[in-house]
């Protein structure tokens, strides 16, 4: 099965996972899956992740992580540029997600970060999702 976009599809595994209260979720691993997790940890939005290796791909394992209740951390999960539109923001408009209670996550050309440590850099780039 191929995919057109593994972004979207790692980001519907994991709010899927999360509305269900599963503890961990898995899929196919790259690159850049693995940045955007990173940087969903560094946010606190997730507990942990590991890739394991596998054939024909690694596979990414995320650890969910909830609060007290079971109380969910990840509250929503938005897909910004798509393949067919991709969305650009400069230095100077990077978006600010819910009034600067969610993260951004921006693809620049020094990496994968959040949209708080590209303000403190001075540069843009690709938004690629909202996490609140």
């Amino acid at each position: 099965m191929s995919m057109n976009d593994p972004i979207a599809d790692m980001l519907t595994r994991v709010r899927n996972a999360n509305s269900a209260g599963h503890d961990t979720v898995s899929m196919p691993s790259s690159k850049k899956l693995v940045e955007i997790a990173r940087i969903m940890q560094e946010e606190g939005y997730i507990a942990g992740y590991e890739t394991q290796p596998a054939e024909p791909r690694d596979i990414l394992e995320i650890t969910l992580k909830y609060g007290a209740k079971k109380a969910r951390t990840i509250r929503g999960i938005k897909r910004i540029s798509k393949p067919g539109l991709r969305i650009y923001a400069g230095k100077d408009e990077l978006p600010r997600v819910l009034g600067g209670l969610g993260t951004a996550i921006i693809s620049t050309s020094q990496g994968v970060m959040a949209d708080r440590d590209a303000r403190k850099k001075g540069i843009g780039g690709e938004v690629i999702a909202y996490v609140w």
